[in-house]
């Protein structure tokens, strides 16, 4: 008997998480696919003045609704305050840290008037195609049509925002970042904000399958990083926001450090 309620628990505990799991990976494809057939409808009726002002704006209240969601059904918890203070601020290009699925929505629901640099295949995905044309969001299968869309978006005053490690992280602290970025902040000439991703838990990291269950509770933070003067020499500068994040993403993060943990279930 002595071991039964801890066996019980971690089965309720795992029971917690499949729901959680379902009720997350499913209000999120909802929210999705009753977004895209209307904004493909907008996107070829609106003028493009009207159009991406209303997709961004969408995006980012539909994006913040769904981590409510996940903090009121899945015990997820976020400390995104940070990403307030840098929606205040000018025109600049974000660039972020990719440790899981879940960073653009995280970025999107705190920026209203930003612009991702998406894989080609997500602006060809039928659950966020639709909705990622209308905001003018980016394609990056061509370097020089995202440095041109990227100059034109920070000239018209919204954050551009950027994962330079191409995909989700696999060797950490972050993975080796391409010449191409620093080519990208050359040409757009603004400043350069990093921001800084933590998860208590490496859920939906590029060795996270979709289907695996959550570690509950979640805890996310996002931190600003340092800020850098528009560049003018790519290399050297791709070599410094290399340094920087390896040594920023080294260091624990104070917002994880800082959350509460479960007390471990007891035997009486």
């Amino acid at each position: 008997m002595r071991f039964a309620l801890p066996r019980t628990a971690q089965a309720l505990q795992a029971l917690r998480e499949r729901i959680a799991m379902v009720i997350g990976l499913g209000t999120l494809a909802l929210l999705c696919l009753s977004w895209s057939p209307i904004a493909l409808l907008l996107h070829h009726a609106l003028p493009r003045r009207w159009g991406q002002p209303l997709g961004r704006r969408v995006a980012t209240l539909t994006f913040r609704f769904y981590l409510g969601v996940l903090r009121v059904a899945c015990g997820c918890r976020f400390n995104l305050d940070a990403l307030d203070e840098l929606a205040a601020q000018g025109p600049a290009i974000v660039v972020a840290n990719h440790p899981s699925l879940l960073d653009a929505l995280l970025l999107i629901s705190r920026l209203p008037n930003a612009v991702c640099i998406m894989k080609a295949g997500l602006m060809d995905n039928p659950m966020f195609g639709a909705g990622a044309r209308l905001a003018g969001y980016i394609r990056n299968d061509s370097l020089l049509h995202a440095i041109l869309h990227c100059r034109s978006t920070l000239r018209e005053g919204a954050h551009v925002i950027v994962f330079p490690e191409g995909t989700r992280t696999t060797e950490a602290p972050m993975n080796r970042i391409p010449v191409s970025i620093g080519l990208l902040a050359v040409r757009a000439q603004r400043p350069v904000q990093t921001v800084l991703l933590d998860f208590s838990s490496p859920y939906l990291g590029k060795a996270w399958p979709l289907w695996r269950r959550p570690e509950l509770p979640l805890h996310v933070s996002a931190r600003l990083g340092r800020r850098f003067a528009p560049p003018h020499d790519a290399q050297a500068f791709t070599d410094e926001l290399q340094r920087h994040f390896d040594q920023a993403l080294s260091a624990p993060s104070p917002s994880l450090n800082s959350c509460p943990k479960p007390p471990p279930p007891t035997s009486s």
